[in-house]
């Protein structure tokens, strides 16, 4: 029986059939480095601009990849309900809230904050919220009741529909200290709740992440980018406790919570220490893996994004530990990782653009199959790639 007929090419109906939520890590890379070009704290030479621009381009390719996204839920309601069952795809759903966020703190970084901007970033943090909540509730639901998952096969992509409540939080740390302390107080209030489902679950992934490491080694190579995610969320976990205690000292200062608003503003700088340092470690383990792979080759997928944000927003807080501590070490890092986050990016959308372009991209065979599909070929495609002897099996 044949399953698989033609690769979906540039046929737009097949792209929208094939399109998955891993496309929206293209955002979370392209608006994080947006915003770390910003915040570049070497020269004047155009990097508010530059950061102007990307963040525009990114918007404009979060509206397109969201109308695919939901052509594919409208038109093809079988296969969308089955992204879902899928144990990697749909962990990609996660992604849709992180690359949201980075063009909401775009409104506050990279552009002068107004009346109205603030308005339009009040709503759409809400939405954003939603979005967090939807992928922190619904895909675990699914992990624990229609998937198959074990520890051999675990990888540090469990992760991602985890930590946008943090990434949710960290925006709403930036957006508190523009806003009324009646209005303020509710979005702190609520990004602590945020930050704290977020980041508890994160640090037992990470544990469980350690353990399946240490019995079976590296995954896959088609994997091999997963070992840059863990920075995600104590990057992210160090931002928002920096950004959180900034908006405490601002939103209750001179009320009932004053003396409070100080403690959690050296409480947040205390625990972004610790999430940094974790971090740390994280990154030079990450190097260390990908140098093994490039050893043994590394093939491009979407994967590759992982390159992008986790060190973005681990950059992000090298950023805010300069600004809170004045330790001289912090601003020279800050900015090689910026340097490093822009190689990555160049190299990964050069490749995206060509694999775009080839239609190899789009290309998602466990997806568009009935539910007889043995469930590891399914997920061995993990990624929107496969190998070519994978390929091949399909297609007889």
């Amino acid at each position: 029986m044949k399953i698989w007929t033609e690769a979906p090419g540039k046929d737009p109906r097949e792209i929208i059939r094939h399109f998955t939520p891993n496309w929206f890590a293209a955002n979370m890379g392209t608006g994080i480095l947006a915003l770390m070009l910003a915040e570049f704290p070497y020269g004047d030479w155009g990097q508010k601009l530059l950061a102007q621009g990307l963040w525009t381009i990114n918007v404009g390719f979060f509206v397109l990849f969201a109308l695919l996204f939901m052509g594919r839920a409208v038109f093809y309601p079988a296969s969308f309900r089955r992204l879902f069952q899928h144990p990697v795809q749909s962990l990609f759903i996660g992604a849709i809230p992180m690359g949201f966020a980075t063009i909401i703190n775009g409104l506050l970084i990279i552009w002068p904050v107004t009346p109205l901007t603030l308005q339009l970033t009040m709503i759409l943090w809400w939405v954003d919220v939603a979005m967090a909540l939807f992928s922190v509730l619904l895909v675990p639901f699914f992990m624990f009741t229609a998937q198959e998952h074990s520890v051999e096969r675990m990888t540090a992509a469990w992760l991602l529909p985890i930590v946008p409540p943090e990434v949710t939080a960290a925006s709403g740390g930036l957006l508190a200290q523009h806003l009324a302390p009646t209005l303020g107080s509710t979005v702190i209030y609520l990004s602590y709740l945020l930050w704290a489902v977020s980041v508890l679950l994160a640090m037992g992934i990470l544990a469980i992440l350690l353990l399946r490491l240490t019995l079976h080694k590296l995954p896959h190579q088609d994997m091999a980018v997963s070992a840059w995610l863990p920075l995600g969320p104590l990057g992210t976990g160090a931002m928002a406790m920096i950004t959180l205690g900034g908006a405490d000292k601002i939103v209750f200062a001179g009320g009932s919570l004053a003396a409070m608003s100080q403690f959690g503003a050296m409480a947040g700088l205390f625990i972004a220490l610790l999430l940094w340092g974790f971090g740390l470690w994280w990154l030079l383990m990450a190097v260390f893996f990908t140098l093994r792979y490039l050893g043994e080759g590394l093939p491009f997928n979407m994967g590759w994004w992982g390159f992008t944000f986790p060190l973005g927003v681990f950059n992000a807080a090298t950023y805010l530990l300069a600004r809170e501590t004045s330790w001289p070490v912090f601003l020279p890092l800050g900015a090689f990782f910026t340097i490093a986050l822009a190689g990555f990016w160049i190299i990964v959308t050069q490749r995206s653009f060509v694999g775009m372009w080839s239609g190899r991209l789009f290309r998602v065979p466990c997806l568009s199959m009935e539910t007889g599909l043995p469930e590891p070929v399914c997920a061995n495609a993990a990624e929107n790639t496969a190998s070519d002897d994978l390929m091949h099996s399909l297609r007889e």
